[in-house]
């Protein structure tokens, strides 16, 4: 059998909030909580579970999720419905742009627990190539 991330533990500050959040942005539904976890199931199969712990042990981490370029656009429209301050680049550099990497877009937003968040149509090094389907 192939090796395949099957979930990771996302750290929050509230777990209903951080997950309820990322969904929204994706266009998904979180789960109902499970024990201390809140899931988030992606397509592709993996979960993010996401557990509520003290603030101060939180890791910030980068979270990159490939997107269709329809689904770019709806969560992109949702960012920006929602007053989410994004950015081009994961530095915070170039506030309220998007960036066109490998001729895709792409673009980068905090959750409530601090951790990076991107979403992008093209996966880094494609050259364009390599587009989910829709």
């Amino acid at each position: 059998m192939p090796v395949e991330l099957n979930h990771t533990i996302v750290h929050a500050r509230n777990n209903r909030e951080s997950a309820d959040f990322l969904a929204h942005v994706l266009g998904l539904t979180a789960g109902e909580q499970g024990g201390p976890f809140v899931p988030l199931v992606l397509a592709n199969g993996v979960t993010l579970d996401f557990a509520t712990i003290p603030a101060g042990s939180i890791t910030v981490q980068h979270y990159a999720f490939l997107v269709t370029d329809d689904e770019f656009a709806a969560a992109f429209a949702r960012i920006r419905e929602a007053g989410i301050t994004y950015y081009a680049d994961p530095h915070g550099k170039r506030p309220g742009e998007i960036n066109h990497h490998d001729g895709g877009s792409g673009v980068y937003f905090t959750d409530p627990a601090g951790h990076g968040m991107e979403i992008i149509t093209r996966p880094y090094g494609s050259g364009g190539q390599g587009t989910p389907s829709a």
